[in-house]
């Protein structure tokens, strides 16, 4: 595997290592990052994961989530600031460009500790001087299972690292049913099964634990909120910030929502454009051939995966919209022929 000798001998005796997922972290960010954290303790390395923000209510319950820092919070600033400081290794998971970590990307670009990548997006920047780096890769908790087991350490790997590697597997598999979901995928997930990760306490946690306000807030916007456009094989949600308020939204309580919408019959594209108040944030899914990773980082600054990436804008959510709206004439030769490839692909 990629600079796997390179961090053997980085590892080779005890040091100050740093782990840092992305903006916002999901359960890939976050579990490979506990993961990866879990492991290096049991090597004797002193181990700090630090967030650049906070993340979801339904991941608290990975192992060492209570000692993570969260770089926006002031009370857990100056730790984190002398972490950084003091790091031997920086390790960055689950993302690719120092501009997805938010106030982060300053303080970690001039660190002078030896910088690790560990991640499967497309759009990597070249700051890592150790690099895992698979867009091939399901997830980024794959990958560190991979770098564990190349290290000769598998046996390390208990039922709390691998209840955090195998969520991160399972949700950016979308529960092993995108087209990532490959054989090596299944090998890599029932192997930890073998090492205690218990697949069913696991998805409740993730898929089962919501709140009311959530479940209100899901009915609300597949009531009120959703559009479908038949003509561009696309449909979308537009959120406010006062519907956010209404339902008292958490982080969080908008992942999975854009879903709905790629599963209608015949959509090639969903969308959903969130006012964050600050910023709007958009995010894409598709099927088939339709790159959404393209569309995001040429018109919003973003980028991601095939058929799941997402953006940003700073203009208003109406004039967000209308230009997200103004762009699908141009893709609607795309869109809909790869709604023919599916139906093709259907027939066969």
């Amino acid at each position: 595997m990629q600079d796997i000798n390179a961090l053997k001998e980085s590892l080779h005796s005890p040091k100050k290592v740093v782990i840092i997922p992305h903006q916002n972290p999901d359960a890939d960010a976050l579990g490979s990052a506990l993961g990866l954290a879990l492991y290096l303790k049991k090597q004797r390395h002193q181990v700090q994961v630090i967030s650049p923000t906070d993340y979801p209510e339904f991941l608290h319950w990975m192992k060492g989530h209570a000692d993570v820092l969260l770089f926006c919070d002031k009370t857990h600033r100056p730790k984190a600031d002398r972490c950084i400081a003091e790091a031997d290794l920086i390790i960055c998971v689950d993302f690719c460009s120092l501009n997805r970590i938010d106030t982060m990307e300053e303080p970690i670009r001039q660190a002078t500790a030896t910088k690790v990548l560990i991640d499967h997006h497309h759009g990597r920047e070249d700051f890592a001087s150790i690099e895992f780096w698979d867009t091939e890769a399901a997830a980024t908790c794959e990958i560190v299972y991979q770098i564990i087991d190349q290290l000769g350490e598998r046996d390390k790997i208990d039922p709390d690292m691998a209840e955090c590697l195998y969520a991160g597997i399972m949700t950016d598999t979308g529960s092993f049913r995108h087209p990532n979901t490959t054989q090596h995928v299944h090998q890599v997930v029932a192997d930890l099964i073998g090492l205690g990760a218990n697949a069913s306490k696991v998805s409740k946690l993730v898929y089962d634990n919501n709140s009311v306000d959530r479940l209100r807030f899901i009915g609300y916007s597949l009531n009120q909120k959703l559009v479908v456009m038949d003509e561009y094989k696309t449909a979308y949600f537009a959120i406010t910030s006062e519907d956010l308020r209404k339902f008292k939204s958490r982080q969080g309580d908008t992942e999975g929502l854009v879903n709905y919408a790629l599963s209608i019959k015949g959509i090639t594209m969903a969308a959903i454009i969130i006012d964050r108040n600050d910023v709007v944030k958009l995010s894409f899914r598709s099927v088939g051939d339709f790159a959404v990773n393209d569309l995001a980082a040429e018109h919003f600054g973003g980028g991601g995966h095939k058929n799941a990436a997402g953006g940003v804008s700073d203009l208003s959510l109406e004039d967000t919209l209308q230009k997200f709206l103004k762009l699908l004439p141009q893709y609607k030769d795309q869109l809909y022929h790869n709604q023919l490839q599916q139906k093709a692909l259907h027939i066969t």
